[in-house]
C-alpha cells in the first residue's frame, strides 16, 4: 500500500467514528489491514481475515459484518473478496456504501462500493 493510496483510504473514511477492517489471509493484504490501523484515528470494532478459497465465508462474514461499524474497510485479493462479498451479500446486513477497498480489490463493480487506486486515486461504483 502507497503513502497516497492510505490517505486518500483515509480522506474516504470521512466522518466514521469506527471502522471494521477485513483482509485477506496473504501477507500482503494482512501488512495493508496493519497499516490501516495504526493510521486510522477512530475506534477499530474488529480485524476479520479470511482465506482465498473457503467452503462457504460464513464465519467470517457473519464475524466481519456483526459489530455494525460507520464503515467497512478491505484489503484483500479480488479472489478472496468475491467469495466474501457474496456470503456478505447472502447472509448479513453488510453494505457496500459504507465500505471502502484498498487498490488490490479496485474495480470490484458492486454499486455502492468506493476504493482508492496506488497513485492516491479514488472510484466509486
Amino acid at each position: 500500500m502507497t503513502s497516497a493510496e492510505l490517505e486518500a483510504l483515509l480522506g474516504l473514511l470521512g466522518r466514521a467514528r469506527h471502522i471494521v477492517i477485513g483482509t485477506a489471509a496473504d501477507p500482503a493484504s494482512r501488512a495493508g489491514g496493519e497499516r490501516i490501523a495504526e493510521a486510522w484515528g477512530g475506534v477499530v470494532l474488529a480485524t476479520v481475515t479470511w482465506p482465498e478459497v473457503a467452503a462457504s465465508w460464513l464465519r467470517q462474514a457473519r464475524r466481519f459484518a456483526a459489530p455494525e461499524p460507520d464503515a467497512w474497510v478491505v484489503s484483500a485479493t479480488p479472489a478472496g473478496w468475491a467469495g466474501m462479498t457474496r456470503r456478505l451479500l447472502r447472509s448479513t446486513s453488510w453494505s457496500p456504501h459504507r465500505t471502502v477497498l484498498t487498490s488490490a480489490s479496485a474495480g470490484c463493480p458492486l454499486p455502492g462500493l468506493r476504493g482508492v487506486r496506488a497513485d492516491g486515486t479514488t472510484w466509486e461504483t
